[in-house]
């Protein structure tokens, strides 16, 4: 995630770039970078390499007047954290200046076709191919730059937020959006003041300026002029209305975006990082999935012997979800490690085996540990991470990012759905190479996979009160979790955010394992959690529950919407949507991460911050 802060009107726009750059920090911190216009229209782009303050130095003694500009701080995607991979970009002629949040996941077809019209490349970066696309369209179709960026952004597949300068023309800044955040400030509204515009990925350096904002929508495009005018158009060129909104939030609570603890704020986001997780992976209108790190390595897959899923912590969960779905789809043997156990034993590894390392941050020391002796041995290494550029990203021969987004919260919640996800979609991805699901199959896994998220927000939607029921349970001392198949790691995921964050002590367990030891547990003070949707072992589920209540245990259960049965028998129920038996992991886990915080909170525990935890693991 990067930051982008713009700003044109009558004060000189070098301060306000600057101090909206401290604000969004925290989105990116790898490079920064400032592109002003001064009165002689001449354009500017400093960057540097490391934090804002590292860009401050370096401007110190140049020209930073101007009062119209854009900043950027970066969270780099594509190519290593330099200067020269830094943004702004210029365009070729160095007429145009860009910023750019997001990824284009098309840019190296892109780049082959503006390389054939002769442009040349000076960073690894998919935003510079944006610039000299939109370069590109300007000088082919004798349009200006409004049209020219309507044009660019149609020919592009991914996420972005843009802002864009363009030195022939001091007096405007056009920005757009799709799948990235991006606000318009409006200021010098009041009678006498002059217009101003401000630009932001959030609120956080607007709020001191203005509370008057517009929220671009995906596929937005505008146009601010320094005469106080705005025009805002979809990529057809139709106007759109723009939705003049007043904040009412501070800037502490912007920062976690209204809600009072990150992880309820990563809770909510989830349908939306599980939407940018799957992004442009699939292919709506082929029902496909495309994965450039299985395609490009495919040869791997095919052969292999077996696929070692090695992980820590909530990731370990994760992998076992994709396990099973591996398996299933794919046919190829699946195992799943601790990373802290693997590796320090001699384990057998064959050349013929891939390892596919699955870690949040990409830098928990004993995955990447397992990593390196794996390697060592012969195994084709996959990374599945989250941040970019990490040492388990660098590590990998291959790899996916799962794309959810920084996770500020301690309890891992939207990293954990955006793992479950990825590690679908490979399975999919190796399943068509290797052909060993039904074209009927196929896609319809491909399909439901892609609804996945609007199930989600359904989900969030439809389980309202816990907050109200949690609180009963903050007296408990033990709480069981119970799930068969898909579930079980759902259990183990469960119990494991309610010790994180409450200090309750949990356990899960696979259903059928109650009679062989946990049910002796099991009285009139004892929670049990049962997910038990109307999916796979539905009866025998259904069973252990008449098990626990003759033994007079609370039944708390996450339930197939409509489902009367275990309803009737549960104390307290979640409604969760039908799914298929694979991607019921993705909703079962929202209402047990709503349980374990909202027990927490009644608890009075630090939520984001439990005692004794990290959030990445660096060290043993």
């Amino acid at each position: 995630m990067c930051g982008i802060v713009g700003y044109i009107g009558s004060k000189e726009a070098y301060e306000i770039l600057i101090k909206g750059l401290h604000r969004l920090e925290y989105r990116g911190y790898d490079s920064a970078g400032i592109a002003l216009i001064n009165g002689n229209r001449e354009l500017s782009v400093y960057k540097a390499k490391g934090k804002v303050s590292a860009l401050e130095d370096s401007v110190a003694e140049k020209d930073t007047t101007g009062t119209i500009g854009i900043a950027h701080t970066r969270w780099a995607t594509h190519g290593e954290p330099n200067v020269v991979n830094a943004h702004p970009h210029y365009s070729q002629s160095k007429t145009l200046a860009l910023v750019h949040n997001g990824i284009i996941e098309n840019y190296k077809t892109l780049r082959e076709v503006l390389v054939k019209h002769g442009y040349k490349f000076d960073s690894e970066t998919d935003t510079e191919v944006l610039v000299e696309l939109i370069e590109y369209m300007k000088e082919s179709h004798g349009c200006d730059l409004v049209r020219a960026v309507h044009l660019a952004l149609k020919n592009v597949v991914g996420a972005y937020a843009i802002a864009i300068l363009d030195k022939n023309n001091p007096n405007r800044i056009i920005a757009a959006r799709k799948g990235s955040p991006l606000i318009v400030g409006i200021g010098g509204t009041k009678e006498g003041e002059t217009p101003e515009f401000f630009l932001g990925s959030d609120a956080t350096p607007i709020i001191e300026y203005t509370d008057q904002v517009v929220y671009l929508k995906d596929e937005e495009i505008v146009v601010l002029n320094r005469d106080g005018s705005y025009e805002i158009t979809n990529l057809n060129n139709v106007q759109q209305t723009p939705q003049l909104q007043t904040l009412q939030v501070s800037l502490d609570q912007l920062e976690k975006g209204g809600y009072p603890h990150f992880m309820l704020k990563e809770i909510h986001e989830q349908p939306k990082a599980l939407r940018t997780c799957i992004g442009s992976r699939i292919n709506k209108r082929q029902k496909d999935v495309i994965l450039s790190g299985i395609i490009d390595h495919k040869d791997k897959f095919l052969k292999a012997r077996r696929i070692i899923i090695c992980a820590c912590g909530t990731s370990w969960h994760a992998a076992l979800i994709g396990k099973y779905f591996i398996e299933e789809a794919a046919h190829i043997p699946v195992e799943v490690e601790y990373a802290s156990e693997f590796r320090y034993r001699n384990p057998v590894i064959f050349p013929d085996d891939v390892m596919i390392a699955v870690s949040q941050s990409g830098e928990t020391a004993d995955t990447l540990a397992a990593i390196k002796l794996a390697k060592e041995k012969g195994a084709f290494i996959y990374g599945v991470c989250n941040v970019i550029g990490s040492s388990i990203a660098r590590e990998a021969e291959s790899g996916t990012y799962i794309h959810v987004g920084p996770e500020i919260g301690v309890a891992s919640t939207k990293a954990f759905t955006g793992q479950v996800t990825t590690l679908s979609l490979i399975g999919l991805a190796i399943a068509k190479e290797k052909k060993t699901l039904s074209d009927e199959i196929y896609t319809m896994l491909v399909d439901e996979l892609n609804n996945i998220p609007e199930k989600m927000q359904w989900t969030l939607d439809n389980n309202k009160g816990i907050d109200n029921f949690a609180q009963m349970f903050t007296y408990c001392k033990n709480f069981i979790y119970l799930g068969r198949g898909y579930n079980y790691p759902v259990a183990l995921e469960g119990a494991l955010k309610l010790k994180e964050i409450s200090y309750i002590h949990a356990e899960g367990y696979p259903a059928a394992e109650m009679k062989h030891g946990p049910i002796a547990l099991v009285d009139e003070e004892m929670p049990v959690v049962v997910i038990a949707p109307k999916r796979g072992m539905y009866d025998k589920v259904v069973s252990n529950i008449q098990e626990i209540k003759s033994r007079k245990g609370k039944i708390i259960s996450v339930v197939t919407e409509g489902d009367e049965t275990v309803r009737v028998l549960s104390d307290y129920c979640f409604v969760i949507p039908d799914t298929r038996d694979c991607f019921v992991p993705l909703l079962a886990v929202l209402p047990l991460q709503l349980l374990s915080y909202y027990v927490a909170v009644a608890k009075g525990r630090n939520v984001d911050q439990p005692r004794n935890l990290a959030k990445s693991v660096t060290v043993e």
